[in-house]
C-alpha cells in the first residue's frame, strides 16, 4: 500500500484537501457567517467559482455548476474528459462540496494494478490469502467508509474486476481476498475515464450494466481547446506557481508568447500547459516568458487550434477583443482605452473581471497615468 502511494497510483486526501484560505474565501463570497467551529456544515459553490478550477470560460462556468448541483446529492458520478484536462480536481471538488468532506477521500489509479492486486487495494485481504498477505488489511473501500472514493481510468479495469465492482454497487457490501464474509460500508464512489465508455461497451471491453450503475450523473470535462479563454489565465497562474516554486521572479508574459499560448492546441490539455510553463519559467532569461522560452512544438505549422464557426457570448467577445486590443499596442492601456472607447478605470476592472494581470512595465506606466 505505502509503495502503491508512493509512486502514485494511491491518494489519500483527509478532512479538507483546500486550504483554509480557500474556504475562507469561499464562506465570504457566499455571504456566510460561519465560523470553524461549524465548518463541518456542506460547502458551497461561492460566486459560481472552485478554487482549485482555474478559468471563466462559458465551458468552465456550466462544468461548476454542474458540479455544485451533483456534489450535494449521494449518486455515483462518472466524470469523462481526455487526458490533462482535471479529472481528478472534479472528484476532489463533488468530495470537498459534498456532506462527505469531513471523511476521507481515496483517490486509486484502475490501470496500476495487475487484476489480483486490484481487487486486493479495493476489498483487502484476509491473512494468508496470497503470497505476501502477512495480516489482516482493509481495502479502500473500508477505509473510505462514509466518504468517497475516486476510482480513476475505469475503462482499463479487467472485465471479472469489473463484474466485483458492480456487485459493490449494487449491495455495498465487501467480501476481502480469502475471506468467507460480507459487510456492509457506505461510500460514495466517482468514476473517471478518458475514454468513451458506451464505445468500449459496443467492443464487449466493458460491462453494459456496469456503465449505467456508473454514469448516473455523468460529467464533462472540456479539452483546453474548447476553453481557449482560459488560456492566459491558466498561464499566469501556472507562472505564478513555477516563480514561487523556483525561486524566480518574472513579471509576467510577453505579448507575442500570449498570442502563440492561446493559438496552440494544447492536445495534452490543461497538464501540457502547465509543463509548459514550468519549462519557460526554469529556461527565461529576461523578466518576462518569452516565444523562445517554450516549447519548439508549439510552433509546429501543424500545431494550431481550428477555430470553430460558433457564436459566441458576449462577455467571451468582450475578453477576446480588449486582449487582442491590448496585445496590438503593447499593452498600452492608456492608448487601448481610446481605441476601445472606455476609460483606462473601465479598462482596468475588465482586466481584474478576467483575472488577467498586464506585464509589469504597461501596469506601473498605467497605474501613473491612474493616479495622475
Amino acid at each position: 500500500m505505502r509503495e502503491a502511494i508512493n509512486h502514485g497510483a494511491i491518494s489519500f486526501f483527509l478532512g479538507k484537501p483546500w486550504t483554509s484560505e480557500d474556504l475562507d474565501q469561499m464562506e465570504k463570497n457566499a455571504g456566510a457567517s460561519a465560523t470553524r467551529r461549524n465548518s463541518k456544515r456542506r460547502g458551497s459553490v461561492a460566486g459560481g467559482r472552485i478554487p482549485e478550477i482555474i478559468g471563466d470560460s462559458a465551458p468552465i462556468r456550466e462544468l461548476v455548476a454542474l458540479i455544485g448541483n451533483v456534489a450535494d446529492t449521494e449518486s455515483t458520478v462518472l466524470v469523462t474528459g481526455e487526458t490533462g484536462t482535471g479529472k481528478e480536481l472534479v472528484g476532489r471538488a463533488i468530495h470537498q462540496l459534498s456532506r462527505r468532506r469531513e471523511r476521507v477521500l481515496c483517490a486509486v489509479n484502475s490501470a496500476a494494478f495487475p487484476e489480483t492486486l486490484l481487487e486486493s487495494e479495493l476489498f483487502g485481504h484476509r491473512k494468508g490469502a496470497f503470497t505476501g498477505a502477512a495480516a489482516n488489511t482493509k481495502g479502500l473501500f473500508e477505509q473510505a467508509d462514509r466518504g468517497t472514493v475516486f476510482l480513476d481510468e475505469v475503462a482499463e479495469m479487467p472485465l471479472p474486476m469489473q463484474a466485483k465492482l458492480l456487485r459493490f454497487l449494487q449491495t455495498g457490501e465487501v467480501r476481502p481476498v480469502g475471506g468467507d464474509s460480507t459487510h456492509e460500508v457506505d461510500v460514495r464512489l466517482v468514476a473517471a475515464t478518458n475514454k468513451d465508455l458506451e464505445a468500449e461497451v459496443a467492443a464487449g471491453r466493458f460491462r453494459e450494466d456496469l456503465y449505467y450503475r456508473l454514469a448516473v450523473i455523468p460529467l464533462r470535462v472540456p479539452p483546453l481547446r474548447e476553453r481557449a479563454d482560459d488560456i492566459p489565465v491558466l498561464a499566469e497562474h501556472f507562472l505564478g506557481r513555477m516563480c514561487l516554486k523556483s525561486g524566480r521572479n518574472l513579471r509576467g508574459i510577453d505579448p507575442e508568447a500570449r498570442r502563440l499560448l492561446i493559438s496552440y492546441a494544447w492536445p495534452g490539455n490543461v497538464r501540457e500547459l502547465e509543463n509548459a510553463i514550468e519549462r519557460g519559467v526554469a529556461l527565461a532569461r529576461t523578466p518576462y516568458l518569452q516565444v523562445d522560452d517554450l516549447p519548439r512544438r508549439l510552433r509546429a505549422p501543424d500545431s494550431k487550434r481550428d477555430v470553430p464557426d460558433a457564436i459566441q457570448s458576449l462577455p467571451g467577445l468582450e475578453r477576446q477583443h480588449i486582449l487582442r486590443t491590448l496585445d496590438r499596442v503593447g499593452w498600452n492601456r492608456k492608448r487601448a482605452a481610446e481605441l476601445l472607447q472606455i476609460s483606462t478605470t473601465t479598462l482596468w476592472r475588465r482586466l481584474k473581471e478576467f483575472g488577467v494581470d498586464a506585464p509589469h512595465s504597461a501596469a506601473s506606466h498605467d497605474e501613473s497615468i491612474l493616479r495622475g
